[in-house]
C-alpha cells in the first residue's frame, strides 16, 4: 500500500514526468505504474511502494483557492502555485482529517469525493504548521 510519497506539482507536465522516467529507469530501473498524459498524472513504484508522483500543478489549484485568504499560508512560490505535497493513503479521510486538524494543520479543502480524479477517490487537503500542504486520500 502507498502509504505516504511525495507528489510534484509542476507547470510544464510532460517534459518533468519524462525527466523523473529516465532518471528513475537509470537510477532504480523502475518504469512508470501510471502515466497518463491526458490527465497529466505520472507515478513510480520501487518494491511495491509508491515512490513518486508527478502531475500537472493546475489540476490541483482549485482545490486549494482560497488557501491564502483562509489564512494557512501563501504558497511558497512566486507564481502562486504549490510545488509538492506528502500524500498519505488512509482508510478514512474524514477521520484522518480531523486528526490532522487536532495536531495543528489547517484545513484548505473539505473531504470531498473526487471521481473526475478517480471512481472511488476521496480527499481532503490540509496545511502543516510549517506550510507543507498534505493530501489524505482513499480510493
Amino acid at each position: 500500500m502507498d502509504a505516504l510519497y511525495p507528489r510534484l506539482l509542476v507547470d510544464d507536465f510532460e517534459p518533468t514526468a519524462r525527466f523523473y522516467e529516465a532518471a528513475l529507469r537509470a537510477l532504480l530501473g523502475v518504469e512508470p505504474a501510471r502515466f497518463v498524459p491526458e490527465a497529466e498524472y505520472a507515478s513510480w513504484d520501487f518494491q511495491g511502494e509508491g515512490v513518486l508522483a508527478v502531475m500537472g500543478g493546475a489540476r490541483l489549484d482549485a482545490t486549494v483557492a482560497d488557501d491564502a485568504a483562509a489564512g494557512a499560508g501563501a504558497p511558497p512560490t512566486a507564481s502562486g502555485r504549490q510545488r509538492a505535497m506528502l500524500v498519505f493513503r488512509v482508510d478514512d479521510v474524514d477521520a484522518a482529517a480531523k486528526t490532522l486538524a487536532g495536531l495543528g494543520a489547517v484545513e484548505v479543502a473539505a473531504p470531498t469525493d473526487r471521481p473526475d480524479w478517480g471512481p472511488t477517490m476521496r480527499t481532503a487537503h490540509l496545511r502543516a504548521p510549517e506550510g507543507t500542504l498534505l493530501e489524505l486520500q482513499t480510493y
